[in-house]
């Protein structure tokens, strides 16, 4: 895919309908459409889609979490439309959140990958993040997690 046929903006209210079958296309326990919408209502400025020629190819949910001696990012759902699948696409949408998170004063990006899931946990690591924990039975059908996180550098 051409860079310029690919447009990432903040994902809208009409955008959850395209956003729910890429989700569920890409996960066994993929977020329903109300958790979709209130990840948009709660994150408004922090969740964006990639947008093609011929529609919406991949979005990035992410959270801004503060706790109280540090801000960061919280990557809660990325995922690309298979057709889209390795274009780069996924990287284009992490480095758009990690942007908007820094300008809300984040100093790091934190997510959740199964520790079965080899192929995120390489695209996460090629993307600057590191394993820091094991989560263990983290998941609803007691699938252990690896936290991953990347420290911004000002």
């Amino acid at each position: 895919m051409e860079a310029r046929s690919l447009q990432i903006r903040r994902m809208k209210e009409a955008d959850i309908p395209a956003v729910e079958l890429i989700e569920r296309n890409s996960f066994t326990d993929s977020w329903s459409r109300e958790t979709l919408e209130d990840a948009l209502e709660t994150f408004p400025d922090t969740n964006f889609i990639a947008e093609s020629h011929d529609g919406i190819a991949g979005f990035i949910i992410c959270g801004v979490e503060d706790t109280g001696e540090e801000i960061y990012g919280h990557i809660c759902s990325l995922a690309v439309a298979k057709r889209h699948q390795g274009s780069g696409i996924g990287s284009a949408l992490v480095q758009r959140a990690e942007y908007q998170v820094m300008l809300k004063g984040a100093t790091a990006m934190q997510l959740e990958v199964r520790i079965s899931n080899q192929k995120a946990q390489q695209f996460y690591k090629k993307n600057g993040y590191e394993p820091v924990f094991h989560y263990a039975g983290y998941y609803a059908n007691t699938e252990d997690a690896i936290i991953m996180m990347r420290w911004f550098r000002y």
